[in-house]
């Protein structure tokens, strides 16, 4: 990690990509449920199961617990109420990660032991590029403020490196972004994917 990326508060990047996501949520028919998404292992429905559980996972990283505790996909909530189930997930995340003195304590990440505004920083990575995942799905606008994007972009791309990836690194090889390409394809690119 950078002194930048050591020194950034992650928080306010976070809720901006929450918040993004939360709108792409919302927006979900019924009918797209069935939709394939650019994560070749995820439809929408198996998608937005992951993306509820990515903010709880977070929050219970926050919370010094084991983040292997949470599965990486929710279960489906009644009435395929995914927008609610992810409301709730939010709010809670981001009552977990008002402490500021969290940012500089080791917290245990899927990834290893890291303070914790670099798990942030990975968890605000990971909502971006899941919600461009959606939003490419669906066929809503893909590009988060470029404001959140672009030190989230910055960050992985030095803290992800470009080789080597598959296996314990769980990211295929960057894809070169198409002559154009937003911050939030970019960061879908570095993280391994294709644009449609």
């Amino acid at each position: 990690m950078t002194t930048t990326t050591q020194t950034t508060d992650p928080r306010p990047l976070y809720d901006g990509a929450l918040a993004w996501a939360l709108g792409l949520v919302r927006g979900v028919r019924t009918d797209q449920l069935t939709l394939p998404t650019p994560c070749s292992e995820f439809d929408v429905r198996a998608l937005l199961a992951h993306l509820v559980a990515t903010p709880q996972r977070a929050a219970a990283v926050g919370r010094g617990e084991d983040p292997f505790s949470v599965p990486s996909s929710a279960p489906q909530p009644p009435g395929d109420d995914w927008a609610g189930a992810y409301a709730e997930a939010v709010d809670v995340v981001r009552a977990v990660w008002r402490d500021p003195e969290l940012l500089d304590r080791p917290v245990r990440a899927p990834f290893g032991q890291v303070p914790g505004r670099a798990a942030l920083m990975a968890y605000t990575s990971e909502t971006l590029v899941h919600g461009w995942d959606l939003a490419v799905a669906t066929g809503r606008p893909a590009e988060a403020d470029p404001a959140i994007v672009e030190p989230v972009l910055a960050a992985m791309q030095r803290f992800l490196p470009a080789e080597p990836r598959g296996g314990r690194v769980p990211f295929e090889a960057p894809v070169p972004p198409r002559d154009g390409a937003g911050p939030t394809e970019r960061l879908a690119n570095w993280c391994g994917r294709a644009t449609p």
